[in-house]
This record gives structure tokens, C-alpha cells and sequence, in this order.
């Protein structure tokens, strides 16, 4: 069952994100790894920031997160998360199909260019991988990260974005 995030999930989503953010370790530059992946205060200031989350529910318990940023013109997907254990179950899928009902605009999603699975993800899914110049412009003016993650990055886009 997908249900939105209430602040009472807090450290469940928390304790989802840096579960399956292990996948990472050792894929990513050494240099964005950090333990935890993600902090509370870091999560804090996403969810203030805008991002809100969804969540996957299995016997009560959830096992998958995915969030959601309406920014302008365009809608992004942040923090797209299923622990360890349940992964390759399609919960990824069902959250990412239920985040695009949500939204009539254009859907952009950034994950790290050394994550061939997540890419892989998107890409069946119906995203497409925008080019390294439009990703640079897009990462810039929708994102709030460093540059060294801006390096280290690929943005895929739904099929209705246009580039502007």
C-alpha cells in the first residue's frame, strides 16, 4: 500500500534511506560517501525544503520511500529508496507510477552516473538520460547541490520534457 508520509514516519523514512543507500558504497566517488548516508538534519531540510514523501507499506512496516518536489515548471524525483530486503519486487516501480499521477508537469530525476541500476530503473520506466550540457543547466537551476555532485551526476527526464 502507498501512502503520503505524515511526520510520525520521520525516522522510518530516515532509517529506509540510508538502509538502501549502502548500495552506493563503494559505487559513488569516494568523496559524496559519508556514514550516514544521509543525516536527520540533512532529511529535515529536504522535507522543509519542499520534498514530500511517499511510502511504501507492507504489513505495516515501510520498506520503500520516494519523494516528490514540484519546482516551477517541472516536478522532480528525490530520494527513491526500498531497503535491502525488498528490493527487485517492483516497489520502486509502483511508487515512481503513483508519484506521476501527482503531477501534470514534466518529471526530472538526478541520481549518480555510477549507479547503472538506478539508471536502469528509470530508463524502464520511460525516462531518457538528458545530455552531460543539459544536465549541468538542469542540476544548477532546479537542485541545491555541490558541484562536485553536479559532476558526478545524470539527469533523466520524462518523455514531455522539452527542453527549454
Amino acid at each position: 500500500m502507498i501512502i503520503k508520509s505524515q511526520k510520525s514516519h520521520f525516522k522510518d523514512i530516515y532509517e529506509v534511506i540510508n538502509n538502501a543507500a549502502s548500495a552506493y558504497k563503494g559505487i559513488i566517488p569516494k568523496d559524496r560517501w559519508k556514514e550516514p548516508y544521509m543525516e536527520e538534519y540533512e532529511l529535515q531540510s529536504q522535507l522543509m525544503d519542499g520534498v514530500e514523501f511517499w511510502c511504501y507499506l507492507q504489513d505495516d512496516v515501510i520498506i520503500g520511500v520516494m519523494g516528490i518536489q514540484h519546482k516551477r515548471d517541472v516536478t522532480l524525483i528525490r530520494h527513491a529508496y526500498v531497503r535491502t530486503i525488498a528490493r527487485n519486487k517492483g516497489i520502486g516501480g509502483r511508487l515512481l507510477k503513483h508519484l506521476s499521477t501527482l503531477t501534470d508537469k514534466p518529471i526530472l530525476i538526478g541520481t549518480w552516473a555510477d549507479a547503472d541500476w538506478a539508471i536502469s530503473f528509470y530508463q524502464k520506466n520511460g525516462f531518457r538520460l538528458v545530455s552531460p550540457i543539459e544536465k549541468e543547466q538542469l542540476l544548477k537551476k532546479y537542485w541545491d547541490i555541490p558541484l562536485r555532485q553536479i559532476e558526478t551526476s545524470v539527469v533523466l527526464a520524462s518523455p514531455d520534457f522539452c527542453k527549454n
